[in-house]
């Protein structure tokens, strides 16, 4: 098995053209169809809740994407392993919370300041010691929080759209089983045809459309540092980059952390002017594109990751078409759809809350109250319930570790 880095004398461009195959080009493509069918379907309720435009939303669709292009290739040229970047789902559902209540000039600050934070952190290799000092099910518990209460308000499907909830429901749980590397894909396929059947959608009315970049300077609150950027900042570097980083290590490329994390930041930096929200280390479509499947040959796969990013520059590009697509469908199928997509997600994020593996049962007590704070959706100053959430679980970690040096100390031996 190759190991990242290994270069021919061909440039880099021809030898990742001599690398393509029928396969790399698939796995790549199947990566930005993922992306597209599920957490972009989280990103247009984002837009929704927030009472983005058409035009507004086609700027984040072309900002995310190009820059998730844009890494992608440069990574994977660089590296010689299969980088896969996208966007931040679990910061999409954040904003579905919190961005409605904040004007989106704070909100572009917000991705600026996070996007300079983890810059930071991968500039000075304080990537791995921040992740390492927050317990794993403080993390996980505020990020299934995040999600789970996403996936609530998906449910109600059941109760203003039956005939579609039964549908949806009835092919997820199918084709996850019959055909679970394409089954996202499959699911928006029959949501558009439930559109088109059961509400009427007009598909005839999609036409080729180019992106339409919108420009906001950013402004700066309390409220979305504090409430967006500082939860977006942990969701991003524990529930992408870990997971993505330890994707590509199973799969034998020992690449290092520290450029991917700062390509991505550097790369959300323009982004998040135009609406993108911070791009990051990818984990379900990146192990579609480092696996075996994509190529035999492990030190070619590295072509699944810059196919990926062609196709993901080609979707920003064409990013008012995409957008024509996705608003055309009624609020549940998309809602249903995003929430479906977010199933495995959210049950690793309970598993990992709960896990016992390398953990103490401190750290779970913790996890579960930063799950439980989270999932509340409390809001107090101002500031959301995940970064409630991190709070009150860290407060728990450190109050159950004093409690645990009294214990052992010779005055409460004393005293018992």
């Amino acid at each position: 098995m190759a190991v990242a880095g290994e270069r021919t004398a061909l440039p880099a461009w021809r030898e990742a053209a001599a690398a393509m195959s029928p396969s790399t080009v698939t796995a790549g493509f199947l990566s930005v169809l993922v992306s597209y069918a599920g957490p972009l379907l989280i990103y247009l309720q984002a837009a929704r809740a927030m009472g983005a435009s058409d035009a507004g939303f086609s700027s984040w669709v072309m900002a995310i994407s190009i820059a998730a292009g844009v890494t992608s290739i440069g990574l994977s040229l660089l590296t010689r392993a299969p980088i896969v970047t996208a966007w931040s789902a679990p910061g999409t559902v954040l904003l579905i919370s919190i961005g409605s209540d904040l004007p989106f000039s704070d909100v572009v600050g917000a991705f600026l300041v996070s996007a300079l934070v983890i810059l930071a952190l991968g500039i000075t290799g304080l990537f791995d010691r921040l992740v390492a000092a927050i317990p794993k099910p403080v993390a996980s518990g505020m990020m299934a929080g995040i999600l789970f209460g996403f996936g609530l308000t998906a449910m109600g499907a059941i109760g203003s759209a039956p005939v579609i909830f039964a549908v949806l429901v009835t092919a997820y749980l199918v084709f996850t089983v019959l055909l679970p590397r394409y089954a996202v894909v499959i699911m928006l396929a029959v949501g558009l045809l439930l559109a088109w059947l059961v509400e009427g959608v007009p598909m005839g009315e999609i036409r080729l459309s180019l992106a339409h970049p919108v420009l906001t300077w950013p402004t700066f609150s309390v409220q979305a540092l504090a409430g967006l950027a500082l939860p977006l900042i942990l969701t991003t570097l524990t529930g992408q980059f870990l997971p993505g980083m330890a994707i590509l290590r199973a799969n034998g490329y020992q690449v290092a952390a520290r450029p991917i994390v700062v390509i991505c930041a550097l790369a959300s930096l323009p982004s998040a002017l135009f609406g993108g929200i911070t791009t990051a280390l990818a984990s379900i479509t990146l192990a579609l594109c480092a696996a075996p499947d994509a190529h035999p040959d492990a030190s070619r796969r590295y072509a699944a990751g810059v196919a990926c990013g062609l196709f993901f520059c080609v979707g920003g590009l064409l990013a008012g078409t995409i957008v024509q697509l996705l608003t055309l469908l009624p609020v549940a199928v998309i809602a249903l759809l995003a929430g479906l997509a977010l199933l495995g997600a959210i049950a690793k994020s309970l598993g990992d809350t709960l896990s016992p593996e390398g953990t103490t049962p401190s750290d779970r007590q913790a996890g579960l109250l930063a799950f439980m704070v989270t999932t509340s959706g409390v809001s107090l100053l101002g500031i959301g319930a995940a970064f409630w959430g991190v709070a009150v679980g860290m407060a728990a970690v450190a109050l159950s570790a004093l409690a645990a040096r009294l214990k052992r100390s010779p005055a409460s031996s004393r005293i018992s």
